[in-house]
């Protein structure tokens, strides 16, 4: 399965544009940086170097294999050990990010997308979209802008991590690219602007100008088509011309995510003490609490109530949510249902959660709520939940990052 997974990978980067594809304005492959947000960041040689960072002397600087090729980054600056970050495969933009993303109605996109195939919901301002993963798989990043907010939006296959970011960095708007390479095998970013490296499953700037600068995180659940069209029938949709050929529907990563399966590339700490490695969790940070909790119990619970760095929160589990790299295509993957974390408090007061027969439903009115953290039934019908920010991981992934994660235990 690895060498197949590594030779889809290889065919994914070197895969032509079709011409037809290339309208006007779309992101054209293979045209290197496309800065799409104003004048690049002048370069800062007198930077101070933040905590953690490190600044190497001139001529002593050891970076990542090829890298001095294709990057004019600042490898001189660094907060992680340049051994543990390793090539995936691909080039530089070797897997394209979409930059000029062009989007559809909900009428249009349900032409192509299957009811439980997952898609990345990302909101702001009252504009919805959806981004399917069986366009995310093969791009791993869209440069956006969503209620007049830059977002990026990532998702990294070999992780199972969909994550959210605002893209402004001290009041510049960053546009970013795939970096082809890889740590803990999780992907690494870079941004046009300053070519600095950013580990997509922290947001933290790793290599280059920026080193040490964090990003910001914001919500961003895998849920299923069908949820997103009932809840935002007037939301947009990825649209899959994207200026690029590619399989869209198809998967190159069959049988990944099997429980007894190993991570594709993975040199790291071992992290196979508590769970499994690729079992699926929903991480959640808060008040410097780290909490993961793991697909199977909330599968069971359906519902669960907690208090994470002194917040009162809910984390909800809903069956019909595909797997995007079980089957050959999204469509088919097997049902892994979907997982979000909400804030519980409602017009001041915390709701306490459960499930009961088939409905979620809050013990103070007695309303009934949806995944989306919607309360679709009952005394606070049209009510939603604030969303926290939680993130679907392998437990590799996150254990790697954070290895002082509790895991829930009912």
């Amino acid at each position: 399965m690895l060498l197949g997974l590594a030779a889809s990978l290889l065919l994914a980067a070197c895969a032509e544009a079709d011409p037809a594809d290339l309208a006007e304005g779309a992101a054209t492959p293979g045209a290197g940086p496309q800065a799409t947000s104003g004048p690049a960041v002048e370069p800062a040689a007198e930077l101070q170097p933040l905590a953690g960072v490190t600044v190497e002397p001139e001529g002593e600087v050891r970076p990542p294999a090829g890298a001095e090729r294709e990057f004019r980054t600042d490898f001189s600056r660094h907060s992680v050990d340049y051994s543990e970050i390793f090539s995936g495969g691909p080039p530089k933009d070797g897997i394209p990010a979409i930059d000029r993303p062009r989007f559809e109605t909900v009428e249009q996109a349900d032409a192509w997308l299957r009811p439980s195939e997952p898609i990345i919901l990302f909101s702001h301002d009252e504009d919805a979209r959806a981004y399917p993963l069986q366009i995310l798989t093969w791009h791993e990043i869209v440069n956006d802008v969503v209620g007049g907010l830059p977002v990026l939006v990532s998702f990294c296959p070999l992780c199972n991590t969909a994550i959210a970011f605002d893209r402004t960095v001290n009041g510049q708007v960053l546009d970013f690219g795939t970096t082809g390479r890889l740590r803990f095998s999780n992907l690494i970013m870079y941004d046009r602007q300053t070519e600095t490296w950013w580990q997509q499953a922290s947001g933290e700037a790793i290599a280059g100008e920026l080193s040490g600068t964090q990003l910001e995180f914001l919500p961003a659940p895998i849920v299923a088509w069908e949820d997103f069209k009932e809840a935002h029938p007037s939301g947009q949709v990825l649209s899959r011309e994207t200026g690029h050929s590619r399989p869209y529907g198809q998967n190159p990563y069959v049988g990944y995510d099997d429980i007894n399966s190993s991570p594709f590339l993975y040199r790291g700490p071992d992290t196979s003490g508590r769970l499994p490695p690729m079992a699926r969790v929903l991480a959640v940070e808060l008040g410097g609490d780290v909490i993961a909790f793991p697909y199977e119990t909330l599968q069971t619970l359906r519902v669960v109530n907690a208090q994470i760095g002194g917040e009162e929160i809910v984390v909800l589990w809903e069956a019909g949510t595909a797997s995007a790299l079980d089957s050959v295509t999204l469509a088919g993957g097997r049902d892994v249902g979907a997982a979000a974390a909400y804030s519980r408090v409602v017009e001041g007061r915390a709701l306490t959660f459960s499930f009961e027969g088939s409905a979620i439903l809050d013990q103070e009115t007695g309303s009934s709520w949806d995944v989306l953290g919607r309360a679709v039934q009952g005394e606070l019908a049209g009510a939603s939940l604030k969303p926290v920010v939680a993130v679907n991981h392998f437990w590799f992934s996150w254990a790697a990052f954070k290895p002082e994660t509790q895991v829930y235990r009912p």
